[in-house]
């Protein structure tokens, strides 16, 4: 793309998630020229479904007149653990991938500069470029789902650790040998403490020993609680609700206050659909994270809502895609 005006240079940025994945078109300014939202491929071999990312991509570049030509390079997010220097994604259980060489996969396919990373780096980069965390050079995003996803950001860059792995919160004990059993194995992990499905559990238990209130209505219809009607519950006043949206915020925010205590952040942004709770999750956070972080720590760190909503790990694999191969460049140049 010689020539061309940098602000009209494109990154791809592809957000892959457990039910759908996100397509970025971003500029190098960080605008989103187009962006779509598909349904994961599940079912289908890996061979199959880089095939079908591939036509959802070229159906994006046809309606807007454009071709491969007009893409810089791309950037994948993927829920999963990843060896980042090699491009290779680990694990990732409802695709059935394991050890699957993503990157040079997809760059065989597309003949562009693919670069690959976990999902939650790539929403912490997506935040700290455009988002919450723009202007802070050390920062960590903590993702609230259906688990907990930790990206770290340190002197404005991923911090990745010796294996890629640094950043995963979800899966620091919690809860000692008295909590829930985790996905990993073992026992009392944040994210069995605070997440999307520890809401619901939470929902549950309580309302299992009621009998009367909006728990107690929703449980008696059989058809479970979702986190959802609890934070929209919680939102409208009811009791029970809040309490647990509190009760959740307070182990996390001593969590993160330990966290700090380690890293030093300058800010803590909190994402994910557990965040639609707002201020409610977050003034209850703060007040724990006050308790347990120290005091000079506590006072400098700020703790800010994310910005960026379902378009941070799209974003942020575009700002990957830019970094990483001006990364290269240099230093072939060099």
């Amino acid at each position: 793309m010689e020539g061309v005006n940098p602000i009209q240079k494109l990154r791809i940025g592809i957000d892959l998630g457990g039910s759908s994945v996100k397509i970025g078109l971003i500029n190098s300014l960080g605008s989103i020229v187009h962006s779509e939202k598909k349904p994961t491929p599940i079912g289908i071999g890996y061979k199959d479904i880089l095939l079908a990312f591939t036509s959802y991509i070229e159906n994006i570049l046809k309606g807007k007149g454009l071709s491969w030509n007009a893409i810089d390079s791309v950037g994948v997010g993927v829920p999963a653990f990843i060896d980042y220097h090699n491009g290779i994604v680990l694990h990732v259980t409802n695709l059935g991938w394991k050890n699957v060489s993503l990157q040079s996969d997809l760059q065989a396919l597309w003949k562009k500069p693919v670069f690959v990373d976990n999902d939650a780096n790539l929403a912490a980069l997506g935040e700290s470029w455009k988002g919450a965390g723009r202007g802070y050079k050390e920062m960590l995003c903590v993702t609230i789902g259906t688990g907990i996803g930790g990206g770290l950001i340190i002197n404005g860059h991923v911090y990745h650790g010796a294996h890629g792995m640094a950043g995963e919160i979800g899966h620091i004990t919690s809860a000692n040998h008295k909590g829930r059993l985790c996905n990993c194995g073992n026992i009392g992990c944040l994210e069995t403490e605070v997440s999307a499905r520890a809401i619901a559990i939470d929902a549950t238990e309580l309302a299992a020993t009621n009998s009367k209130g909006s728990l107690y209505d929703e449980f008696s219809k059989g058809q479970g609680i979702s986190t959802q009607f609890v934070i929209r519950q919680a939102l409208e006043g009811d009791a029970d609700c809040q309490l647990i949206i509190r009760n959740i915020a307070s182990i996390l925010g001593t969590s993160l206050g330990n966290i700090a205590a380690v890293l030093n952040p300058e800010r803590i942004i909190i994402g994910g659909g557990v965040s639609h709770a707002g201020e409610l999750l977050m003034n209850a956070l703060r007040s724990s994270f006050m308790l347990s972080a120290p005091p000079l720590i506590a006072e400098q760190t700020t703790l800010h809502l994310a910005q960026l909503g379902n378009q941070a790990g799209m974003i942020g694999a575009a700002r990957l895609a830019e970094l990483s191969y001006k990364a290269e460049s240099i230093e072939r140049e060099g």
